[in-house]
């Protein structure tokens, strides 16, 4: 059994450097040893996001606000979420989602997860697509593929040839 984590640590893993994402984050549920259940920690700055608008189809997602306040961007507008607030996001349209640090303290949010083998996340405004699948242990994508949606539709027999004889 693991030794636990705490939600209020400053023990990180990474922090990001593009402008408007730079929190600080940890994968909890990999350290833990989870293997159907994911969660990370993240540690907004202000006006930081931790990723783009999103949605999920494979995998569900829940937000846990650990400190702090943030805004939650949804398919039905934004919405403030503070300490202790808890929001669960569904596949597809309807599970769509954003969180970004409106605020001018830090706040740190937990997102919990399942995991999928394959999963494929839609990225509205960008008009892109990605598809993630076959992570190995360490939960690094075996393969990857991101593309603009738009420029994604053919025919499934685009480029096949005739079956030889």
């Amino acid at each position: 059994m693991t030794a636990g984590f705490n939600l209020l640590s400053d023990d990180w893993d990474d922090a990001g450097t593009r402008p408007g994402y730079e929190a600080k984050e940890v994968a909890v549920g990999r350290r833990l040893g989870g293997e159907l259940v994911g969660a990370t920690l993240y540690e907004l700055p202000p006006g930081a996001a931790i990723c783009p608008y999103h949605e999920h189809y494979a995998e569900e997602e829940m937000a846990l606000v650990v400190s702090g306040r943030v805004t939650l961007r949804g398919p039905g507008g934004e919405s403030e979420l503070g300490e202790g607030d808890l929001e669960v996001f569904l596949r597809g349209p309807a599970g769509g989602h954003l969180i970004r640090n409106n605020g001018e303290e830090p706040a740190r949010v937990l997102m919990v997860s399942t995991l999928a083998k394959v999963e494929v996340c839609r990225y509205p405004d960008s008009d892109k697509v990605g598809v993630w699948a076959g992570a190995d242990a360490e939960g690094i994508e075996q393969v990857k593929l991101m593309a603009r949606e738009s420029a994604a539709h053919l025919d499934y027999w685009d480029g096949e040839p005739e079956p030889k004889s």
